[in-house]
């Protein structure tokens, strides 16, 4: 039987803190599979494993740290000023979970690191095939280039998870798998499993009329043109937003509540793309990969419906799940999270509420990963990417 439980700790010295919150997280169950961890780029991030370690003995372990906090059942938001671990520990008889991590200097690209990390899941278990469903965690850059590797090993596979945050955006964050602790790669659990995984994969946003062809690419990330315009004056043309409110990294913050995205190619899904950066040459520097000759189209919400939009998708993910619950994983951007500020307490009493007694963590990442029916995994930015476990 597909069981769960969730432990967490602030205490302050990292070591005890990792073993205080994966002893927490494992009590009460049998045959634990996995341990998915979140914590403080704060602490010593080495020591916390090494504590989480010494309390889950052989239970395969990986994460990665999130930006200013995790939201768990029994005390909601939990970071803030005092860093913090959070585990979601996932036990069934009848799963096999195969993880394995590497750092980004291991492979020649992230093409290949994606291929050997795929190779070396499956050996952890001893799997010729692919599995049922998979998490990855990631470093901020190439997350489409990990997953293509993953991708041409496995083929289409249903995934969930995001990538790694600091607090100040300053490279700070850290991975981690086991016992290999490293700042720039990926990690991933492999689930050979009879429980359902369900995603519900989307960022809340409103489509606006404005909408543009990018037309210019420097890379696949910052947007030169969009109608042969420079990108950001056709985005203050958009927003009406000043020159100060999009100049370089005034712009992440500026953007959170009119971001831009682009649809997929049933129109099922917007994925968004966060500008990062208004740069000097008028180019918009965004979170995630672009095409050149693709749409573009300008987002909107408001703060009050940031915030709503946890409990409605929570319930939405609900909703689609094929039996009863009995865990949740919920990845939520951290720009969304630094957007509602200190409302986030709201935002961890609506996710209590609405789980129930159903085990839950929420960690917040710099770049959400998820799935839409019949459309490929993606990656988006300001998204929330929610993910159920039935049996």
């Amino acid at each position: 039987m597909f069981k769960a439980n969730v432990g967490y700790s602030v205490d302050v010295d990292p070591k005890a803190a990792g073993k205080a919150a994966a002893e927490a997280a494992v009590a009460g169950l049998d045959d634990v599979k996995v341990a998915m961890m979140y914590c403080s780029c704060d602490y010593d991030v080495d020591a916390v494993v090494a504590g989480a370690r010494s309390a889950l003995g052989d239970v395969p372990i990986l994460g990665n740290t999130s930006f200013t906090g995790v939201v768990v059942p029994e005390a909601g938001f939990v970071g803030g000023d005092e860093p913090f671990v959070g585990i979601l520990a996932l036990a069934d008889p009848a799963m096999k979970v195969g993880v394995a991590g590497m750092s980004r200097d291991s492979a020649q690209s992230p093409y290949d690191a994606g291929r050997m990390i795929a190779t070396k899941a499956k050996a952890a278990v001893g799997a010729e095939h692919g599995p049922d469903f998979f998490y990855m965690a990631a470093s901020s850059g190439e997350e489409e280039r990990y997953l293509k590797g993953i991708a041409s090993v496995i083929g289409r596979k249903p995934y969930f998870g995001g990538t790694a945050a600091d607090n100040t955006i300053e490279g700070n964050w850290k991975l981690y798998a086991n016992d290999d602790v490293f700042a720039d790669g990926v990690c991933v659990a492999f689930f050979y499993s009879n429980a359902w995984m369900t995603n519900l994969f989307k960022g809340a946003f409103d489509e606006t009329d404005d909408f543009g062809v990018i037309t210019k690419l420097d890379g696949r990330r910052r947007i030169m043109e969009i109608d042969h315009v420079p990108a950001l004056d056709k985005y203050k043309e958009w927003t009406g937003f000043t020159d100060e409110q999009c100049a370089g990294a005034n712009l992440l913050a500026t953007s959170v509540t009119s971001p831009l995205g682009v649809k997929d190619r049933l129109g099922d899904l917007v994925a968004v793309r966060h500008p990062m950066s208004g740069n000097e040459d008028g180019s918009i520097s965004v979170g995630c990969d672009c095409a050149e000759k693709t749409c573009i189209i300008r987002l909107q919400t408001t703060v009050d419906e940031l915030v709503e939009s946890v409990p409605s998708t929570m319930r939405e993910l609900m909703a689609k799940m094929p039996g009863r619950p009995v865990a949740f994983h919920l990845v939520h951007c951290g720009g969304r999270r630094a957007g509602i500020g200190d409302r986030i307490n709201e935002v961890a009493d609506a996710i209590k509420e609405v789980a129930g007694d159903v085990p839950f963590i929420c960690e917040f990442t710099f770049g959400e990963y998820g799935f839409q029916s019949d459309g490929a995994n993606t990656v988006g930015g300001l998204t929330l990417s929610f993910t159920g476990f039935s049996e």
